[in-house]
């Protein structure tokens, strides 16, 4: 059974959740409040994200299951050791990805149900299968299904949202008028983020991908190209940093915490922006292929996500949660500047 749980890939599975999750509290904070049924929403957005996530991951690996073993990172999964056949993996991941969906739709409504859907169909046949092999930007638009799950937690609070088929048009508003800007702003932020936090990466193992066939952009088009594309991404996120006021329901321009939460959040694009500057594209790994600058850049940037959203969540309470926030971001970067000066 652990094997087959690894096969979801469980740490990464659970901190996209926990962002839909964030998204459930500011939907019913800044609507009619936290109660029993905000709790239960949780849950089921918690067990039904796990499962469509966690069944795209399975599918992944059986597909991925020609490269895995001559990866390092990915030698240790349970197909590359023989511990689950490639038809295991396939079949239990096909069955727990439509469980997902069916759970979103019997649980919660059908457009939650769709993005469901939309999330693992994109995983798995659009990067998966497609552009994961074949372009160096496969992370750049294969980072559409990992920034769905806000979305996805948004669309799971309200029951009266639901799929309307009587024409294109009104298809295309029921998936994408969800009420507020908030869900998409959380979309678009995890989007942007996720080119420079796996290229940081990618910096230093882009040998490793390109042995087995994968194009990476520092590979392909070299490190300082790559470089210059995610301080690219980094201005995006300090630009998109200032529209988070105007996606938090309730605020206006007059009120403090319109300019607190604006400021505490292009302080923190601004911070992580600077670890992506600081990566130095001249230095030589260490022994163990590490380059120590992308490596921290890396690291940081989880954090750097981790922090926007409890930013997003404290200010959803009002002016004091919004306070509570920056002084946690504040204490954040600090300790780490600090450590790293010393």
């Amino acid at each position: 059974m652990s094997d087959f749980l690894s096969l979801t890939k469980p740490r990464v599975v659970i901190l996209l959740q926990i962002t839909a999750i964030c998204s459930v509290i500011i939907h019913d904070v800044t609507g009619s409040g936290l109660n029993f049924a905000s709790v239960r929403t949780m849950v089921l957005v918690l067990i039904g994200g796990y499962l469509s996530a966690g069944g795209a991951n399975a599918i992944n690996m059986w597909y991925d299951r020609d490269i895995d073993p001559h990866m390092t990172r990915t030698s240790k999964r349970p197909i590359p050791q023989g511990k689950i056949s490639p038809k295991s993996a396939l079949i239990f991941g096909v069955l727990i990805s439509i469980l997902g969906v069916s759970w979103f739709y019997i649980m919660t409504n059908s457009v939650a149900a769709f993005w469901s859907a939309f999330s693992i169909f994109f995983y798995v046949m659009i990067y998966s299968m497609w552009l994961k092999r074949t372009t160096p930007q496969n992370i750049v638009i294969g980072g559409i299904a990992g920034s769905t799950p806000p979305v996805i937690g948004w669309a799971a609070c309200d029951d009266s949202e639901s799929l309307s088929f009587e024409s294109a048009n009104s298809f295309f508003v029921s998936i994408f008028d969800l009420g507020s800007l908030m869900p998409w702003f959380m979309f678009i932020l995890i989007f942007l983020w996720t080119p420079p936090h796996f290229w940081a990466l990618a910096l230093y193992r882009s040998e490793e991908y390109a042995k087995v066939g994968v194009p990476m952009m520092p590979g392909i088009k070299g490190k300082e190209r790559t470089i210059v594309e995610m301080k690219i991404y980094c201005v995006l996120l300090i630009l998109l940093s200032m529209l988070a006021p105007l996606s938090l329901e309730g605020v206006d321009s007059g009120d403090w915490i319109y300019y607190l939460l604006g400021i505490t959040v292009v302080f923190l694009s601004v911070w992580y922006s600077s670890t992506i500057w600081r990566i130095d594209v001249s230095e030589k790994p260490d022994e163990t292929g590490r380059m120590a600058s992308a490596a921290n850049s890396f690291f940081l940037s989880m954090l750097y996500l981790a922090l926007m959203f409890v930013v997003l969540v404290s200010a959803s309470f009002g002016f004091s949660g919004a306070a509570l926030g920056a002084g946690i971001s504040i204490v954040a970067v600090g300790k780490i500047e600090w450590s790293s000066g010393s």
